[in-house]
């Protein structure tokens, strides 16, 4: 398949918008659209492909790349390599101008990932901040966010409201109307509707100091 092709699939089956894949690269958010519908530039640059391709979770040869410089290769089929997000979800008022932009990478054992029914192509990990979420997230934790398409069950989530990124306990009230909770009993809940909020995805796990 054509790299401009594969990307526009992955893209799509990981729920991600080219603008926003183009931000994390710091371009133009039209860049990946051009790439791929234009053929401008011809191909992507050493550094976007090997950026895309982390995120991805695939290895660079699916875009473009040579077969000896592959994220995955790297990984001799028995870790997987997550994202790291320079991205903050707040814990507090709410954080905003998120860029998506991949600065490092935790490493999990693939048998480990597969033993919690996760897929390592839909993660990425990103930054708490506030403190709505105490004790269960602290400041400074990061966690793990499973960006899967997959029916809603109440539970942590990490979600856009208003521009502003927030991690907050999601609750169903039924009739389209959801609670947005914090573990903090300081804040109050926040009662959204359907279309008022989007879940980017499920926290799945989190890392921080003892």
């Amino acid at each position: 398949m054509d790299p401009r092709e594969k990307l526009a699939e992955l893209a799509k089956a990981r729920g991600t918008s080219l603008a926003s894949l183009s931000r994390m690269l710091s371009r133009n958010p039209t860049y990946l659209q051009q790439y791929i519908t234009k053929g401008s530039p011809k191909k992507l640059e050493e550094e976007d492909r090997r950026v895309l391709a982390q995120f991805l979770g695939v290895d660079e040869e699916y875009l473009g790349g040579p077969k000896d410089n592959s994220f995955r290769g790297r990984d001799d089929g028995g870790w997987v390599e997550v994202p790291r997000l320079d991205v903050d979800a707040s814990a507090g008022p709410g954080a905003a101008g998120a860029q998506e932009k991949v600065f490092d990478a935790f490493r999990f054992s693939r048998r480990w990932l597969t033993e919690q029914g996760l897929d390592g192509g839909n993660l990425s990990a990103i930054r708490v901040v506030g403190d709505s979420m105490e004790p269960l997230l602290r400041e400074g934790d990061e966690v793990l966010v499973d960006c899967r398409e997959q029916p809603f069950r109440d539970g942590v989530h990490v979600v856009r409201l208003d521009e502003l990124l927030l991690v907050k306990r999601v609750a169903s009230k039924g009739g389209g109307r959801y609670s947005l909770l914090s573990q903090n009993l300081a804040y109050p809940p926040i009662d959204v509707g359907a279309k008022d909020f989007d879940i980017i995805g499920r926290v799945v796990w989190k890392s921080g100091r003892v």
